[in-house]
């Protein structure tokens, strides 16, 4: 245990809460030097590579973008800079579920603890594997988003089988699939996001920037703060420290 978790246990043991503020907002000081570590995950083919790309501002074939194709490329997680935010690291991983990575051995292999936050690929409808991701990232109690990828493949095709086709509906009913299955994890107000990392311009690619942007400073402070966790469950008055760190 580190001189800031002794002394901020201490704090909180003798129910110093002023002690345990002034500590808490010291740390805060270092929050520009966090680090934040974002895994990109899901099954293979899904889209992950691709979408870093788009997150990262660049094409599948510009320099320095992670590699995409028809067959398996991320054979291992590869690191990639934020675009905007140095600290910020977003990690390719490999597809859950293929030979190379079975699915009961992927959590162990990728080392799917070590990153802070998590962003669900997905580019079918909600299946076993994403449900055991999202399981497992609720279990480390950490947060995620859940991404729905190729939109627009999904709506071209419905618009060619379809003798009536409803745009609004066909996402409507992509997006309550999603929702519905996170809901039977008893993941609460899951966020899901429609996009096309081919098409930025459409579905919900903007609203995730503008998510991503006004909540990374809280995952940064959740990684900082409570990893390692100091109260198994947080008490009263550990809550009341954190409700001081996200007033400054």
């Amino acid at each position: 245990m580190d001189n800031f978790s002794a002394e901020m246990k201490a704090a909180l043991e003798n129910n110093d809460q002023a002690a345990a503020a002034k500590l808490a907002k010291e740390r805060l000081e270092a929050i520009d030097n966090a680090s934040l570590t974002i895994g990109v995950t899901g099954e293979s083919g899904c889209g992950k590579s691709s979408f870093v790309n788009a997150l990262r501002g660049l094409k599948n074939s510009d320099e320095g973008a992670a590699p995409t194709g028809p067959v398996e490329t991320t054979m291992e997680p590869i690191e990639y800079p934020h675009p905007d935010h140095p600290n910020v690291k977003i990690w390719d991983l490999p597809g859950i579920g293929t030979p190379n990575f079975k699915a009961d051995q992927y959590l162990e292999k990728v080392e799917f603890e070590k990153y802070d936050f998590f962003l669900i690929i997905s580019n079918t409808r909600f299946k076993e594997n994403d449900a055991k991701l999202a399981h497992e990232i609720q279990k480390m109690n950490k947060k995620f988003y859940f991404i729905r990828s190729k939109i627009d493949q999904d709506i071209q095709n419905e618009k060619r089988d379809k003798k009536v086709f409803n745009e609004r509906e066909t996402l409507s009913l992509i997006r309550n699939n999603c929702v519905e299955g996170l809901k039977q994890l008893e993941i609460k107000s899951p966020k899901v996001f429609l996009v096309s990392s081919s098409d930025l311009h459409l579905y919900d690619f903007e609203a995730l920037g503008q998510t991503l942007e006004s909540e990374l400073p809280e995952h940064t402070r959740d990684a900082l703060l409570w990893t390692p966790p100091l109260w198994p469950t947080p008490s009263p008055t550990a809550l009341t420290v954190k409700a001081v760190l996200f007033s400054i």
